[in-house]
């Protein structure tokens, strides 16, 4: 077979990557006739049958009338389609009490597709010959931000400060001393972080925000929040967090979480040049961004629905979740060195095991012989160059599951894990 000379981009793309192969290992398993498989790694949501119900019947109405045609047989502009951004906009308004115009919005074809176009707006090389990174506040984070960067080393990370808590639960917090010393090296294009946080459930508080938003205010630079496990929608968020958003902050969605993630739809909130510039991003890229989810989701948000779906369905089918997750943790981990990150939002146990013989991706090969997948913690700390143990020491479960499911995975992560310490103990 013949070789292809790919170019310096093709080759940075279409190598294995810590995203390609969670997606691999996830579309493996779900499409497996494997019925032993454990499925706690990956990130998508859960089928919630009074939500999806919901989805479906309103997908039924659609279907039977005739916007339908508009849905699937036009294009709408690069920014998106204009009636579900008007509905956006008077929604964040009217709940929030915003002042967003139908410019301060763009629809895409899910947030991964948001960042890879934010990431290379705001950072890489400028056009006065210098080279922007984007700070990450606090490791670790999402691991699709990871390759996103066209240029290299893009991503640098800020160490947290670790917080122990009582119950085997620990917290990390934001460095704001070394988050300004790399503020102060003069080559930050932008700041991201995610709010609830992939993969640790960690949730930022108000003031760790408002600070964030100062100094990123102060430096010049935008500050990007991934908030596609948030408010409004879905509203994984089981502690005291506001929504705010300032003509300085990027503020990204994504319909995914809702229960939606094949729709493939990203929403971001930004003043009206990155609006544009992104606009025109996804025209060159993907001439327009899907209208399928838009269409969908428009009525209910209108008719205030959608929220009234969130906060009576979805957000508080996510936090019986997390409290039956924090259950099985204290009663099956009971006799090993573990710690669970406080569970604040979103969906996933970030487990940290301090004293294995073994590191989370041996762990994770180990338990993919045995139909268990869970994602290793290494892949999550991108532009970290510190070699820190710790993040070979941690894994990530997605809790979203049926108990009988995540009960069984977990008891056989712990009885892996025991051997390992148990080593360790001897050795």
């Amino acid at each position: 077979m013949t070789s292809r000379n790919f170019s310096k981009f093709g080759i940075k793309f279409s190598k294995e990557s810590g995203i390609t192969q969670l997606m691999s290992d996830l579309g493996s398993a779900n499409h497996s006739n494997n019925p032993n498989i454990l499925m706690l790694g990956g990130g998508n949501p859960a089928i919630i049958p009074a939500a999806n119900d919901k989805f479906v019947s309103e997908l039924e109405k659609l279907i039977s009338s005739s916007d339908v045609d508009q849905m699937i047989g036009l294009y709408d502009g690069p920014q998106g389609n204009e009636e579900f951004i008007r509905e956006l906009v008077a929604m964040f308004n009217n709940n929030y009490e915003w002042t967003l115009d139908e410019k301060n919005i763009v629809i895409t074809n899910g947030s991964q597709s948001s960042f890879f176009s934010l990431f290379n707006l705001f950072a890489g090389e400028m056009e006065d010959g210098s080279h922007k990174k984007i700070l990450f506040p606090i490791a670790p984070e999402y691991i699709g931000y990871a390759d996103q960067g066209i240029s290299e080393d893009m991503f640098i990370s800020i160490k947290p400060e670790i917080n122990m808590m009582d119950d085997k639960q620990f917290k990390y917090k934001i460095n704001f001393e070394k988050l300004i010393n790399a503020m102060n090296s003069g080559n930050i294009g932008a700041i991201c972080i995610s709010r609830p946080t992939n993969p640790t459930g960690n949730v930022i508080t108000d003031n760790e925000l408002s600070k964030l938003n100062l100094i990123s205010e102060e430096y010049g630079v935008p500050l990007i929040i991934d908030n596609a496990y948030g408010q409004p929608f879905p509203g994984a968020v089981y502690t005291e967090a506001t929504l705010n958003w300032n003509d300085n902050m990027i503020l990204c969605m994504s319909l995914s979480k809702l229960g939606l993630p094949g729709l493939r739809t990203g929403v971001v909130i930004a003043n009206h040049e990155s609006i544009k510039a992104l606009s025109r991003i996804s025209g060159i890229m993907v001439l327009a961004p899907s209208s399928v989810g838009p269409s969908l989701l428009t009525r209910m948000i209108k008719d205030n629905e959608l929220l009234t779906l969130c906060d009576n369905v979805i957000k508080p089918f996510y936090q019986e979740k997390a409290l039956m997750a924090v259950r099985l943790f204290n009663s099956i981990f009971i006799d090993v060195d573990v710690y669970l990150h406080k569970l604040e939002g979103a969906f996933f146990m970030w487990l940290w095991f301090p004293n294995l013989s073994i590191t989370s991706e041996q762990l994770y090969t180990n338990l993919k012989a045995e139909n268990v997948f869970i994602v290793p913690g290494h892949d999550f700390f991108a532009g970290l160059d510190d070699e820190w143990n710790h993040k070979h020491q941690c894994i990530r479960i997605n809790y979203a599951k049926d108990e009988i499911v995540l009960k069984k995975g977990l008891e056989i992560i712990c009885r892996n894990v025991k051997l390992f310490q148990t080593e360790v103990e001897q050795g």
